[in-house]
């Protein structure tokens, strides 16, 4: 038996029943957390635990990465100046195209373990540029590697159609494939990496080629997530149509939703549907303001994604701040519209923030269970930020320091399922030089190919 105890720490658990405790102990044996409370005693003649001194750190459960796209980690920043419409001619019709399973592998490496290194011990990996199953297996394999917890949502690439060749919308998502990873790589349903889908939904898609997909997914019993928003929809009305064929509920996980009509998305949430937002990019691209602000008036939570390292940075902590401070902007405008002042207190406090990329994401993911709070039973999923570092201290209310003041130099360590992936601000992957230096090259080979092509312009 494996056993680590943390002690005289700041616990934030995001358990109700636990609490905060400003000086507290969190017990792991093996994969779990077995005990959180104000002081652990082990007593004489117990198993042999390490030790771990708390004092002046901050426990937290490990953050939840709802929607990212790590095969473009090779191409980061390539894609800052893009709008949405130049990402998909540029990016899908143009640099996917020329992706090797050798890129793909690097890349959502690398990509997941620069998530490991944030804090994200759950890691929603979108990935729909897979024209093969050499692709997909070599993300697949990635994603093991680095040792992340991971949901693979696997989808479908996005080129423009060759002579003779059926439009992307027009393509089911490809069964064969999908049962072939679930018999295979992803099997094992409770193992490190699982499955899911990443469709492309009645905004991308023909009308039947979203009812097959739907109803794939629930035959499967496997989440159905699908971007919603940038452009017209390619199947007007296609939710409607979905909702009276009964295939809308609990699975099916929207990405963005920025265009959705207020009726259509209380028809959503009314039959639990999932939402999440990637602030920055959906602000950055064009999507329009992140819906964060009408689902909380709803009476539901958000999750929260990073979405592309091709435009932005892989923080989540920055991406709830924007989510935040976004939102309370909003807020703050519309009461100065309505009453001619601002709010009397703020509309939303920092420990939302921190539901939405923990929390939350294990309830998008229907693991609740599992992850996504310090709670006795649930994997040991964990960060420990050091609160006495120069931008951090002093702290007067732990939440506000973890949300507003956190950032990747504090993240101390970062445990996964029981094992550290991170020690004393250290990444703890071997060759990490080398897999830096094979996605430099990964990345300069692929703008050169797509260059030669002319594709790029």
């Amino acid at each position: 038996m494996r056993r680590t105890l943390i002690k005289s720490a700041t616990v934030i658990s995001m358990d109700d029943a636990i609490g905060d405790l400003l000086n507290g102990d969190v017990l792991v044996e093996d994969s779990r957390i077995v005990d959180v409370r104000p002081s652990i005693d082990l007593g004489s003649g117990a198993l042999e635990t390490e030790i771990v001194d708390g004092k002046g750190r901050i426990v937290i459960p490990g953050l939840i990465n709802a929607h990212m796209h790590t095969w473009q980690t090779g191409l980061r920043g390539f894609a800052a100046n893009w709008t949405l419409l130049e990402y998909f001619r540029r990016m899908h019709a143009g640099l996917a195209t020329v992706f090797r399973p050798e890129d793909i592998h690097i890349a959502t490496l690398v990509g997941a373990l620069n998530q490991i290194n944030h804090g994200v011990t759950t890691l929603v990996d979108w990935c729909h540029n897979n024209p093969t199953p050499a692709h997909t297996d070599a993300a697949v394999r990635g994603l093991i590697e680095s040792g992340i917890r991971a949901v693979f949502f696997h989808g479908s690439p996005k080129p423009e159609p060759k002579p003779g060749e059926p439009h992307f919308s027009e393509v089911p998502h490809p069964r064969r494939e999908v049962e072939r990873l679930l018999a295979g790589p992803l099997s094992d349903r409770g193992g490190l990496v699982t499955l899911g889908l990443a469709i492309l939904g009645p905004h991308y898609s023909t009308l039947d080629v979203a009812i097959h997909d739907f109803r794939m997914a629930r035959e499967l019993n496997l989440i159905a997530s699908m971007h919603q928003g940038g452009g017209p929809a390619k199947t007007p009305g296609g939710w409607e149509e979905l909702i009276e064929a009964g295939l809308v509920g609990p699975g099916v996980n929207i990405v963005h939703g920025n265009d959705l009509a207020d009726d259509l998305l209380d028809r959503l949430i009314d039959l639990g549907v999932s939402f999440s937002v990637t602030p920055e990019n959906e602000m950055i691209q064009g999507h329009g303001f992140p819906i964060t602000g009408r689902l909380l008036k709803r009476g539901v939570r958000p999750t929260i994604g990073i979405d592309l390292e091709s435009v932005l940075a892989g923080d989540l902590f920055s991406a709830a701040r924007v989510a935040l401070s976004v939102q309370r902007a909003l807020d703050n405008a519309e009461s100065r519209k309505v009453s001619g002042t601002i709010p009397a207190t703020t509309t939303i406090p920092v420990r939302e923030a921190l539901r939405w990329i923990t929390t939350e994401g294990a309830r998008m993911l229907g693991r609740e269970h599992q992850i996504g709070s310090l709670t006795p039973g649930k994997l040991a999923d964990l960060v420990i930020i050091n609160a006495s570092d120069l931008n951090v201290y002093p702290v007067h209310d732990p939440v506000a320091a973890v949300v507003m003041q956190t950032s990747l130099a504090n993240i101390e360590a970062v445990m996964i399922g029981g094992s550290w992936k991170k020690r004393s601000s250290r990444l703890l992957a071997e060759g990490l030089e080398t897999k830096k230096e094979l996605l430099a090259q990964s990345g300069r080979r692929l703008v050169q190919d797509i260059e030669r092509q002319g594709r790029a312009a």
